[in-house]
């Protein structure tokens, strides 16, 4: 790939809070959960930091079965000033439309997407395909990427590349992919599968799983054709300072924000 054709618009670099039980948490292939910090402080730091957006998934509400903490992503939201995506546990529009209302800009959607397809339908129709983010935890099985849901408990007969195209479809403004595969190895995204995804998708594709050093993010946006980067417990742990890798990434040619 050469230099001009990944420098057009600017990539964006977001850390995610995973919060379980009112704490940030990361762990590795989805288990193996370990505490991070409180998401309202570390939020407010990645805002102060340069990030260019926040995602805040709770990452047990579906399997729970309860609903998203409203007043913890209002407090978050009260502490930063770039666009706040919320997941977890949102299955109707009117969790969609209590989330908006307590300071998120964008949901992010993924089991009962793929349960009820025609919830990104609603929320586009309501809201904007803008504010819908169809994330999508998939593996690399025998037979091929599959979809997997609760938290990536569950494998779905949904093929990763036919469930993304038919969300985009749908209305979603962008697919966020985690590699259940490459989740917390800090070996690299799945950049093969990420190039894949890009090349036959109209929307931005979000990288998310594996990130380990700041080589893998230009690997991502590179050779993966991602238009964003999400990572988690490198940036939790203070392993890579984004203002660091922004500037890493301004050298090797690639265009991000200041």
């Amino acid at each position: 790939m050469t230099q001009t054709s990944y420098n057009s618009l600017a990539k964006r670099i977001i850390p995610c809070l995973d919060v379980k039980d009112g704490m940030t948490v990361k762990g590795t292939h989805f288990v193996n959960l370990r505490q991070a910090g409180d998401p309202v402080a570390l939020g407010k730091a990645y805002s102060d930091a340069g990030a260019d957006e926040l995602v805040f998934l709770d990452i047990t509400a579906t399997v729970e079965g309860r609903k998203t903490f409203a007043d913890m992503v209002s407090r978050v939201a009260q502490q930063i000033n770039i666009p706040f995506t919320v997941g977890g546990g949102i299955n109707t529009i009117d969790d969609v439309e209590r989330l908006l209302n307590a300071g998120a800009d964008k949901i992010s959607v993924n089991s009962a997407a793929i349960r009820h397809p025609e919830l990104i339908d609603e929320i586009a129709a309501r809201f904007g395909s803008q504010v819908c983010v169809c994330a999508i935890d998939a593996r690399h099985d025998a037979d091929g990427w599959f979809c997997y849901v609760k938290g990536g408990r569950e494998r779905t007969e949904r093929p990763l590349l036919d469930w993304a195209k038919e969300a985009a479809d749908r209305g979603a403004g962008e697919i966020l992919f985690t590699s259940m595969d490459h989740d917390g190895v800090k070996n690299g995204f799945a950049c093969e599968q990420l190039a894949v995804l890009a090349d036959n998708l109209s929307i931005p594709v979000i990288a998310s799983g594996g990130a380990g050093k700041k080589e893998h993010f230009l690997e991502a946006f590179t050779v993966g054709k991602a238009d964003a980067a999400l990572a988690a417990s490198v940036f939790h742990f203070g392993e890579i300072e984004i203002p660091e890798l922004k500037q890493y990434l301004r050298e090797q040619g690639v265009n991000v924000r200041c």
